[in-house]
């Protein structure tokens, strides 16, 4: 494992692609040419590592590159392959300046902005804010070339998940623009101002900070559309920044459903989540009931007068399904007044629209006008004969337009005051445009891609605690998980062969532990079956003339031990070692520890899971599996534990996380994660001893609020010195190594009593 990792054949090619001698890469390469593979087209790949080999030329090191290949596979199959170029001549040009040093915080930024933002738009929009946040404080000596990096762009890149996390991109984009006016020529106070320690700097995000965000909400609206709309549309967000010459709409098409990044609560009380919910509905309903019609069929005024009636229909029957959408929707809509349009010389088409629509929703609309009142009545004459359809719609949209056209109509200026209706989308999929005209968008929809099934894990990216910020960084490190190699059964037979003797002593030990399948619960006024001798004591107190005990009965419980066990094994280089006064290394005796440990868990019934991990740098932190919980006590597995190897180093948080992924999903009273190392959390790319102590430290606790209790057991003399400040009370050191192999399962033993 100390060496550098040999590729299969059919991927030397690839390799060959990817220009970066950094032998750092070979190590991580496979995982993450498959996961690109899995989630991108065959030019997708080629871009990939294209943008790589670029990146690698900036001459940066090979911290900028193992991000960009860890990151951009699962940012890419988001949001579109478009952004795999985006991001590579974006680190390009940002090379090109003096603000290098501020390439590998940028790339962190990357995965939690992707899901944050969500949608290529935003994730433009947030490239662009950057990259002219960095030309606009960048500073020059002479004035003519740059030659200063900025002073804020790195700690601005550093605090950028809190920020993605407290407000929209609108409001992300008011608070640097303020701190750029106001301190670009002051290095110090700019610096103050974007690592938020400055008052003006909290104030003013405070102040951005507003409305109900889509990203802390994407996974309670998912569900809202699964459970009553039975949808799972894709859902992508889109700035609610204002644009002087359009104002977007809400929309679906093939690729997904377009909905605002952030709503405020309204100015009559509705929330944020609400307001979310009545334009999920609206959209859903159209996607259950419309059909599509052809655009050219229609002028358009009648497209917009079809659009209005085609929404009311839909609302209509959604509100037949689900009666409180009515009260939703009808507070969200304007109320225009009758009068309000006359004598104004603009076109009133808009405000009879709406007018007809808030008149169909709301029986106490008050109007009086005799074409309105009968178009009302003829639509509601239509929804009694079921869910009738668009093309019926039409038909009185468009018999309604000609009846109420006006002259006005034609003027160059539209009314628009009370008639936006903001929770309904624009209506873009209700059309078919034959002929291509001025009207109609187009819209480039990706390919469906096919591609062959790879029997390979992305990596799995975890956050690491960073005490000196008291802040996640998240995405942080980068963990691959597989199978461990097989060796040879019969070596793990031959231990337990020669721990015969102390396989003896356990299994008494164990006969006392295993459960029995019922347990007698006496002294019950209720019970299965008659407890015969309190029966009869109870006679006894009846004909002596005393109180009989009414608890004749008992009954029988289940009596068996709920419990799962997960074994995490540290197999960093130290394992190696041979300590002084024993003939075998570490790494021997703990497997001879853990072999017996399984089997005597095998005997008792426990379900059970081991792994081992080591890590080289925070880019590649490996978790092997060497028995799954499913699996019994078998060659397989015998044949894993023979193959145990060491290497490299002790990355412990991200491991600690990912055992309790799993241990989490299991259906257990109790959940137990052992962790067996030799020595405390440290890795070659961190030089702060405390960090990767802090770290474990905080991912115990993670555990521990999911209920699951995390015991370690240390082989390190010197453990007492740093074991408590991340297990507390629960830690065991062996100074005796070579009694590990009866102390672990005897450990285990009086863990789960």
């Amino acid at each position: 494992m100390t060496t550098t990792k040999e590729l299969p054949d059919e991927l030397i090619t690839l390799r060959a692609q990817l220009k970066c001698s950094f032998e750092q890469i070979d190590d991580v390469f496979e995982d993450c040419i498959r996961d690109a593979q899995r989630r991108l087209s065959e030019q997708g790949v080629k871009d990939y590592l294209s943008g790589a080999s670029l990146i690698c030329m900036i001459g940066r090191g090979v911290e900028p590159v193992l991000q960009f290949l860890e990151v951009i596979p699962e940012m890419a199959d988001r949001l579109g392959e478009e952004v795999i170029t985006l991001i590579s001549q974006g680190v390009w040009e940002v090379s090109r300046t003096p603000n290098g040093v501020s390439i590998p915080p940028f790339m962190a930024t990357l995965g939690e902005a992707s899901r944050r933002l969500g949608s290529l738009e935003l994730i433009k929009r947030y490239l662009d804010l950057l990259f002219d946040m960095m030309e606009r404080t960048t500073g020059s000596i002479h004035g003519h070339h740059t030659t200063l990096p900025s002073p804020g762009l790195p700690h601005l890149l550093q605090q950028m998940p809190y920020l993605l996390n407290q407000i929209s991109i609108e409001g992300l984009e008011n608070w640097i623009n303020y701190g750029i006016h106001n301190y670009n020529d002051h290095p110090q106070r700019q610096i103050d101002y974007f690592t938020l320690e400055s008052a003006d700097s909290r104030a003013m995000l405070q102040r951005e900070r507003h409305g109900t965000l889509f990203a802390d909400n994407e996974r309670n609206l998912n569900l809202y559309l699964q459970a009553l709309w039975q949808d799972k549309e894709y859902l992508a967000p889109y700035s609610t920044a204002k644009d002087e010459n359009r104002r977007q709409q809400p929309y679906y098409d093939k690729v997904g459903i377009r909905i605002p990044d952030v709503f405020d609560d309204s100015e009559n009380g509705i929330k944020g989540i609400d307001r979310y919910r009545a334009m999920l509905a609206h959209m859903a309903a159209h996607r259950r009931w419309s059909k599509k019609m052809v655009a050219d069929n229609y002028s358009p005024f009648q497209r917009i007068a079809i659009e209005c009636l085609e929404d009311a229909r839909v609302e209509y029957l959604a509100t037949l399904e689900y009666p409180g959408l009515q009260s939703l929707w009808l507070a969200l809509h304007p109320v225009p007044d009758e009068e309000e349009c006359a004598g104004t010389g603009d076109s009133c088409i808009r405000h009879r629209l709406a007018m007809f629509s808030y008149a169909i929703k709301n029986p106490d609309h008050g109007y009086q006008n005799e074409d309105l009142l009968e178009f009302v009545q003829r639509f509601h004459d239509l929804m009694l004969t079921g869910e009738s359809s668009t093309p019926e719609v039409a038909k009185i949209a468009v018999s309604y337009i000609a009846r109420t056209r006006r002259q006005e109509d034609q003027a160059a200026t539209i009314y628009f005051d009370n008639t936006e209706i903001e929770y309904r989308d624009d209506n873009r999929h209700l059309w078919v445009f034959i002929e291509e005209g001025d009207e109609e968008e187009q819209f480039e929809v990706p390919e469906d891609k096919e591609f062959e099934e790879i029997d390979s894990l992305p990596p799995r990216h975890y956050p690491e605690w960073d005490y000196n910020t008291k802040t996640y960084r998240p995405d942080w490190v980068s963990l691959y998980e597989g199978l461990h190699p097989a060796g040879n059964a019969n070596e793990i037979d031959a231990i337990l062969s020669k721990h015969n003797a102390l396989s003896k002593r356990l299994m008494q030990v164990l006969d006392l532990l295993k459960p029995q399948n019922y347990v007698r619960v006496r002294y019950q006024e209720e019970g299965s079956e008659l407890d015969l001798d309190v029966a009869i004591r109870s006679l006894i107190d009846f004909k002596s003339g005393a109180t009989p005990d009414p608890r004749i009965n008992m009954s029988h419980k289940h009596d068996s031990r709920d419990i799962a066990v997960t074994l995490l094994i540290d197999l960093s280089a130290s394992v190696n070692e041979v300590p002084d006064g024993c003939n075998q290394s570490i790494l021997e005796i703990s497997r001879e520890a853990v072999s017996l440990l399984a089997w005597a868990i095998d005997r008792l019934g426990d379900p059970l899971s081991i792994a081992g991990f080591f890590s080289n740098t925070r880019h590649d932190v490996r978790y092997l599996h060497l028995k799954g919980f499913s699996e019994r006590w078998n060659d397989d597995v015998k044949a894993r534990l023979a193959k145990m190897e060491a290497g490299f180093s002790t990355r412990m948080g991200g491991a600690i996380r990912h055992a309790g992924h799993f241990l989490s999903n299991q259906k257990a009273d109790k959940k137990l994660l052992l962790i067996l190392t030799d020595g405390e959390p440290a890795d070659i790319d961190v030089n702060d001893e405390k960090l990767l102590i802090k770290d474990a430290y905080k991912a115990v606790s993670e555990l521990d609020q999911k209920g699951i209790y995390t015991h370690c057991i240390s082989l390190d003399p010197k453990a007492d010195e740093y074991v408590s400040d991340i297990f507390g009370n629960n830690y065991t050191v062996i100074d005796n190594i070579e009694r590990l192999p009866e102390r672990l399962p005897q450990l285990f033993l009086s863990l789960t009593k």
